[in-house]
């Protein structure tokens, strides 16, 4: 779109010129088409607007339906609260903290209070000021021998194929400046993950960055790249919310030189990861595994990711865990409201346990078999705003991650393009022409500052209950927190735990 106004830029002005010598009535569209020309020039060059980089004029169309949307959608669309899968107002909150700018909210909650949805933080009336330190989880189990101090916030996988280089490397170099982690996606490490920001490698079922070329896993490539110091913890992939069962899929049209190179595949074929690891059919293998990934990490944290689908296999795995005594660092619990790029309808929509009754099932799991003190749980699952992880604490999370948000810092618009490699904002694509015009300086400090911001709301709400740290905050803090536990005891009730007393 930038060389079409290129190309038809200087021809629309010679013809005109052409046509005013002629016709000298037509020199008066010089008013117009000159202005034109300059203002979009002009934002070919600026930096701050991804959407006037790539479409310097056509972009205005969409600035100006986003400053009359509150009146049409009001009278005629949605309200500001209904946008899936996140509201206007969320993403709204995340475009002013990751530019700095005030981010209060105008005229009272906008959301309906009285009824069975409504959730929020009972208030302490001897509320403190906020502390200044920024809290921090330390991850690693008594076989870790390399912990890691991690941000109660962080970047959610997502693998350079499905997000572009230059949204890649501004994530990493935000995570950088902001001290927090970036999982890096089953994609394996490229070197746009490596600009100094700390990173989460993920080891999906495809094996990518460890792979043989049978597809099965390669023990010395895995050792060569987990040394790494970037790489301070190792995820392994069992599935997630937006596709349990499914495994990844990188569309061809995404599949390039470059991207096939670094996962060890063919280019410009669709990638389809097996929906499980070639070498797991049980507990033992999967115990196993995390220990020889720990093994040739030299003691770094390994952990495993999945959506929670039949409890009775997680029982079983946290059984065989007490048995042979080997265990993860680290789980992550991925809600069937979690993210992709690319999934079958039926599995974002019909497969998989939400995140809240995962969570608590996960968390009081661990704890029945006295293994809570020895593993940690990441909270992954539209996790958005300060409340939403205080939230996740209470339900059991010790830190969280989240992908949609750290994509709208840095300028994702919801367009709901990510599997068609057309993103208009640069973000979930690999077309030069739409990357070209994001700014990896800029969106960096985006990213840095929705995180900063972020994290200085927590601490507000923690002051305004009167507590210090997110380890304080408990269920019975919150309005709906007797609900939310007897949600959890009718579907899982303590009868399903007690055989192993």
């Amino acid at each position: 779109m930038r060389h079409t106004f290129y190309i038809l830029t200087p021809i629309i002005l010679i013809t005109v010129g052409v046509l005013g010598y002629y016709f000298p009535g037509w020199w008066w569209s010089y008013m117009v088409l000159g202005p034109l020309a300059l203002i979009g020039f002009y934002n070919r060059v600026q930096s701050n607007h991804t959407i006037l980089r790539n479409f310097p004029l056509l972009g205005y169309f969409r600035y100006f339906f986003e400053s009359i949307s509150p009146e049409i959608q009001q009278y005629f669309i949605e309200r500001t609260t209904d946008g899936k899968p996140f509201s206007r107002n969320h993403r709204a909150l995340v475009y002013r903290r990751s530019k700095g700018v005030n981010d209060t909210h105008p005229f009272g909650t906008q959301l309906e209070i009285n009824n069975d949805h409504y959730e929020a933080i009972r208030h302490s009336m001897y509320a403190t000021p906020p502390v200044k330190e920024f809290p921090r989880v330390t991850i690693g189990s008594g076989e870790c021998r390399q912990p890691y101090s991690a941000s109660v916030l962080n970047v959610s996988a997502m693998s350079y194929g499905a997000l572009s280089k230059n949204a890649t490397m501004s994530l990493n170099l935000g995570a950088k400046k902001g001290n927090f982690y970036h999982n890096t996606g089953e994609g394996s490490v490229s070197h746009y993950h490596l600009q100094g920001g700390d990173l989460v490698w993920q080891i999906g079922t495809g094996y990518f960055g460890c792979r043989r070329e049978d597809g099965g896993f390669d023990p010395e490539k895995f050792e060569e790249k987990a040394a790494l110091p970037e790489v301070k913890m190792i995820e392994i992939k069992l599935s997630q919310g937006a596709k349990p069962g499914h495994g990844g899929v990188l569309p061809a049209s995404k599949n390039n030189e470059e991207i096939a190179k670094i996962r060890g595949v063919q280019p410009h074929t669709t990638i389809i990861s097996p929906p499980s690891h070639r070498d797991i059919h049980g507990p033992e293998d999967l115990l196993h595994f995390i220990k020889q990934l720990r093994d040739l990490s030299k003691g770094k944290p390994v952990g495993f990711k999945l959506c929670v689908g039949r409890t009775e296999e997680f029982i079983a795995l946290v059984e065989k865990m007490v048995e042979l005594q080997i265990w993860p660092d680290f789980i992550t619990v991925d809600g069937a409201e979690g993210g992709t790029g690319a999934a079958p309808l039926e599995f974002s929509d019909s497969v998989g346990l939400p995140l809240e009754p995962a969570l608590i099932f996960v968390n009081r799991t661990l704890v029945k078999f006295k293994l809570r003190d020895e593993i940690k749980i990441v909270a992954s699952g539209k996790v958005l705003t300060a409340f939403s992880i205080l939230r996740m604490r209470a339900l059991g999370a010790d830190i969280c991650n989240s992908a949609r948000a750290f994509m709208f810092s840095v300028g994702c618009i919801q367009a709901l393009r990510c599997n068609n490699n057309s993103c208009p904002t640069g973000v979930a694509t690999t077309n030069k022409m739409l990357t070209k015009g994001l700014v990896v300086k800029d969106k960096a400090e985006r990213v840095y500052k929705f995180h900063h911001n972020t994290i200085h709301a927590v601490l507000e709400l923690l002051g305004a209950c009167g507590v210090a740290h997110t380890d304080d905050i408990t269920i019975d803090m919150f309005v709906k927190g007797d609900e939310m536990v007897a949600l959890t005891n009718k579907y899982f009730p303590d009868s399903v735990l007690n055989r192993v007393e």
